[in-house]
């Protein structure tokens, strides 16, 4: 376990130092509705606004990035999310232009009903990419009106 945290942390390392600029775009905040009554559904805000910055790079069909995320999350207050991702990408065409990947992000949100401390957030994401624009998707577990939500953004390298 431990090679596996020390790979994350120099890969991470690496896409800071040497990656390309990446520009988020949180774009949907969707709540599973076979988890949620309908009372919860419309209370909820499900358009993200906000913006993010990482930086990242690829390595043969390995993406690894670093990021931070701002924006308005289920109750309509900041969110904030920061950490590393990796995607494990297979070509969709001839060209490889597009790309589809999963893989996961080990990160720490802060969010108000925790006070703003920082939380650890390690979930499973899902991309798909064509050049230098990702359609990219985290999925966070949970419980009845609690959790299951599908939070997507757009990443623009440049």
């Amino acid at each position: 376990m431990g090679n596996f945290f020390g790979r994350a942390f120099e890969n991470a390392k690496y896409a800071l130092s040497c990656g390309n600029n990446d520009l988020y775009v949180p774009v949907r905040t969707w709540h599973n509705r076979l988890f949620y009554d309908q009372e919860h559904i419309d209370k909820y805000n499900e358009e993200p606004w906000g913006i993010g910055f990482g930086r990242s790079f690829w390595e043969g069909n390995e993406w690894h990035g670093v990021y931070a995320m701002a924006f308005k999350d289920s109750n309509f207050y900041l969110e904030t999310i920061a950490g590393y991702a990796y995607l494990y990408n297979w070509d969709l065409d001839n060209s490889g232009d597009w790309k589809v990947g999963v893989g996961y992000t080990l990160s720490l949100t802060q969010r108000e009903e925790y006070m703003y401390i920082p939380v650890p957030l390690p979930l499973p994401i899902a991309s798909l990419t064509y050049q230098r624009l990702s359609l990219q998707a985290a999925y966070i577990p949970g419980v009845k009106n609690d959790g299951n939500v599908l939070f997507a953004w757009l990443k623009w390298t440049f």
